[in-house]
């Protein structure tokens, strides 16, 4: 089996997915299927084309349903999902991700935290112990998920939001500027 990528989608998440999957140094070759994108070799439509050539692929789609239907495509399709680990990342080795993630630079995965299949965890965000995320969430950049929360799949937590168990405490909530 060859080690290369075959990321769909483009924008600006499908970049920050190929700059962690070449910072991580696993993978030969990486290249995007887009519909829109110069940066493409093809059309995301045409990825059973690309199948002998790339046996992992990664879908880089900041809407979680798109998301959801990609990667339902690709296993269907036969295709190795990878956990996108950023090196920069703290990932306990007691927490659990399942392919089709990514964790981004400078997040943090406490002990004893699941983060399910095809979910984002973003640049700064931190879910802290014993803490779930259901497949295909987005946890935004700088986001805290405190302590043995629970976050249904397909849910996005806006950037710089403090998660709590029963809501989302918009006093505690936060901008990051330069």
């Amino acid at each position: 089996m060859n080690k290369n990528l075959l990321i769909l989608g483009a924008g600006g998440h499908g970049r920050v997915v190929k700059e962690t999957a070449v910072a991580m140094g696993y993978f030969n070759k990486i290249n995007f299927l887009d519909n829109q994108s110069e940066l493409s070799i093809g059309k995301c439509e045409d990825i059973r084309q690309f199948y002998n050539n790339y046996s992992i692929a990664f879908a880089a789609f900041g809407d979680n349903e798109q998301r959801m239907k990609w990667i339902e495509e690709l296993i269907e399709i036969g295709f190795q999902l990878p956990i996108l680990n950023h090196p920069n990342a703290y990932v306990s080795p007691l927490a659990r991700i399942e392919v089709g993630s990514i964790v981004c630079a400078k997040a943090v995965i406490n002990t004893n935290a699941v983060i399910e299949k095809g979910s984002i965890i973003s640049i700064g965000a931190l879910v802290d112990h014993d803490c779930f995320i259901g497949e295909f969430s987005h946890i935004n950049s700088g986001t805290i998920v405190k302590v043995g929360c629970r976050i249904d799949r397909l849910k996005k937590v806006d950037a710089g939001m403090v998660y709590s168990n029963k809501n989302i405490l918009d006093n505690y909530r936060f901008e990051v500027g330069v």
